[in-house]
């Protein structure tokens, strides 16, 4: 008999669960409350327009996310690769940092060498920064706000700006005043000072529900496993005898090990009838979270990026992306403002008049706007905070396992570590159940 195993929640970190432990020849079956694939990074339809509900960017160090996307069948082509370029366009506040094409580390000190808009006072900042992490082997002790580490290692303010400050924001989804730098030590570790393919961007041609979930849900199906959308799981019920039952499974089947991949705030009433959880249920309420706010804007021509990807400097925007360049519509533009700031304190009408503002400032005359939407993920990530205590995958009932990006991991709440903790789960289970990974086995 082949263990029955369950996953709960059918976003990134669910279905890199599910993946894993199909790949063993136990069955799986994936509940998803939504109709919708993707959880936090999916699609939504709004007035007859499909968008992502926010604006996702993967890394060339992303290793486990591009692993599974080739397991499951997804073509390199859906991603758009490009070099690291950090782009702000404009008259106003101009910068243009672009890595070399060479391998590490001159792709970085030749990009930096060429750098537009940063004064040698600015560039030699960022070599102290990263020379003073990397001598410290990328640790820092004890962990501070990152405003703090910039401020030791005399970053220049113009640097800080546009370089540390958008990164650090845009990878943390929290404030630099407030954002753990040893997770930031971390992101820049594995991106800028790693090799030159890791600090790629990689920008998804098509919708997040498509880039992973929806392939993923193919790959299981043909492989005998299920997928469930649209039936929402209310609690896990252990049956006396080490095994589990969900409150919402119209099967009533008897599970061995269950993985909650849902966000963190959704777990409490899952794990209710569990008093050995009462300890998590306590430590996820300890959590904050920070919201990420993605505008679509949607112009009746294109618009003339430099590239895909530009940053907005001075204003609420962040980044722009022209997602006619990444295979969408022409003059479809995603302006996202990742973390808490001023931007929460005005109507979505005044925020959507300011965004149109700031992009004619830096691209000049704009073609008619046909149709807007504002995306408010109020509760997209977790603060990254210095000392924020983020639970284990293992938990301390035996078959109960969490997934998501909010895991303990070195890095912040991205897609990667997101795929990470599911994969780590999986492994976690089969190892208890003295089961292997095997991409050959196959349930008929």
């Amino acid at each position: 008999m082949k263990p029955e195993l369950a996953v709960i929640g059918g976003g990134y970190a669910g279905f890199a669960a599910a993946v894993t432990l199909a790949r063993s020849g136990a069955r799986v079956t994936l509940f998803e409350a939504s109709r919708t694939l993707g959880g936090r990074a999916r699609v939504v339809e709004k007035d007859g327009h499909r968008v992502d509900n926010g604006q996702h960017i993967l890394l060339g160090a992303y290793s486990e996310t591009l692993r599974l996307l080739r397991l499951v069948g997804v073509r390199p082509g859906v991603l758009d690769t490009r070099r690291l370029a950090l782009i702000y366009p404009g008259a106003a506040d101009p910068c243009e940092l672009r890595a070399a094409a060479l391998p590490a580390p001159l792709h970085l000190a030749v990009g930096l060498l060429r750098a537009r808009g940063l004064d040698w006072a600015d560039k030699l900042a960022m070599v102290r920064l990263l020379r003073r992490l990397k001598r410290d082997r990328f640790r820092v002790a004890p962990d501070r706000p990152v405003a703090a580490l910039l401020a030791e290692t005399g970053q220049t303010a113009r640097l800080s700006r546009l370089i540390w400050e958008p990164l650090c924001v845009a990878a943390l989804n929290t404030p630099v005043a407030a954002a753990s730098a040893q997770v930031f030590a971390h992101v820049l570790r594995d991106s800028l000072a790693a090799g030159a393919s890791a600090s790629d961007l990689l920008l998804p041609k098509v919708d997040l529900s498509e880039l992973f979930p929806v392939p993923a849900s193919r790959w299981l199906a043909m492989r005998g496993h299920a997928v469930r959308t649209s039936e929402p799981i209310r609690a896990i019920e252990a049956t006396g005898d080490g095994g589990y039952r969900l409150d919402g499974d119209p099967w009533h089947t008897r599970y061995d090990h269950v993985v909650i991949a849902t966000a963190p705030y959704h777990v409490a009433p899952l794990v209710g009838a569990l008093p050995a959880l009462a300890g998590l249920v306590e430590q996820l309420a300890a959590l904050r979270h920070e919201p990420i706010v993605t505008a679509w804007l949607a112009f009746d021509g294109p618009l003339a990026f430099p590239a895909p990807m530009i940053g907005m400097s001075g204003g609420y925007g962040q980044w722009a992306f022209d997602r006619a360049a990444l295979g969408g519509p022409d003059g479809l533009v995603g302006v996202v403002i990742s973390a808490s700031g001023a931007h929460r304190q005005i109507s979505g009408d005044a925020l959507e008049i300011a965004l149109l503002g700031e992009l004619q400032a830096i691209l000049g005359p704009l073609p008619a706007l046909k149709w807007a939407q504002i995306i408010t993920e109020k509760r997209a990530t977790f603060a990254c905070t210095p000392g924020v205590r983020r639970p284990t995958g293992a938990t301390p009932e035996p078959g109960i396992w969490l997934a998501g990006d909010y895991v303990a991991s070195d890095y912040p709440a991205t897609l990667e570590s997101a795929v990470q903790s599911g994969v780590a789960a999986a492994r976690g289970i089969l190892q208890r159940c003295g089961l292997k990974e095997n991409s050959l086995f196959r349930i008929d």
